[in-house]
């Protein structure tokens, strides 16, 4: 009897190492290049009018009646009052309630959702002309970066993580400047932390302790929304800067 597992990759897995002549490989490749190009276009020209805004990360699978969510809802709200939009992942979950909230607060809402086999569709409360679709994780993640003044990080699985630190490496290889990082949950966050602490940074020595100051923890949306304005307060910035 075979794996169900093995049934459900299999295509997948044999399909990559179909064998192509060369002409196939660079006909393929020139296409990716014209795809992957039309997406950055797309995507800064649609991003380029939205004014300041806060990305919210977070897990696509936390039910509405989380209290994540309704956290996740209220932050957003907070910031869209005090002046700033909000950018999600575009799909369910802490993507929707984030631009739920924005929506409420009477904000931008912008939804950056990615072509999935299994779990995206684009929420409701995405701004009709906001909302953008992309196949590559990759282009879609240089959005988030490039337009955004600030990441609020939620409680999520691996693409959560992946976009924590894909910001945080970034600010801290000096390839973009040092925009504020938020986690938010005590809790849920504090068993990354300990092994960021004890194993990178003390047991093996790969980061440096002032790279633990490019992040804040918190638990409160009162306490994400201060950390955007503190930081932005100390450079006289307003918002709509």
């Amino acid at each position: 009897m075979k794996d169900p597992q093995e049934e459900k990759e299999g295509p997948s897995i044999q399909k990559v190492f179909e064998s192509k002549n060369w002409n196939e490989i660079r006909s393929n490749d020139s296409w990716a290049i014209f795809k992957i190009m039309s997406e950055f276009v797309n995507g800064y020209e649609s991003l380029a009018r939205i004014g300041p805004c806060v990305s919210i990360f977070g897990s696509a699978r936390t039910q509405k009646d989380h209290p994540y969510y309704a956290l996740a809802q209220k932050i957003a709200e907070k910031l869209t009052e005090t002046g700033y939009g909000v950018i999600t992942g575009g799909g369910p979950g802490i993507m929707e309630a984030g631009n739920k909230g924005a929506q409420k607060g009477g904000g931008t809402s912008v939804g950056l959702n990615i072509d999935l086999p299994m779990e995206q569709e684009p929420n409701p409360y995405i701004d009709q002309d906001k909302n953008l679709d992309f196949d590559y994780f990759f282009v879609r993640k240089v959005m988030f970066v490039k337009y955004s003044q600030g990441f609020i990080v939620m409680p999520g699985g691996f693409g959560t993580l992946d976009e924590f630190f894909e910001a945080l490496t970034l600010i801290q290889t000096y390839k973009i400047g040092r925009f504020p990082i938020i986690l938010v949950g005590k809790k849920f966050w504090s068993g990354l932390l300990d092994w960021i602490k004890e194993v990178l940074l003390e047991q093996e020595n790969n980061i440096n302790k002032e790279d633990l100051d490019i992040f804040s923890l918190v638990d409160t949306a009162d306490e994400a929304v201060a950390v955007i304005d503190e930081f932005y307060s100390r450079f006289m910035l307003k918002p709509n800067f």
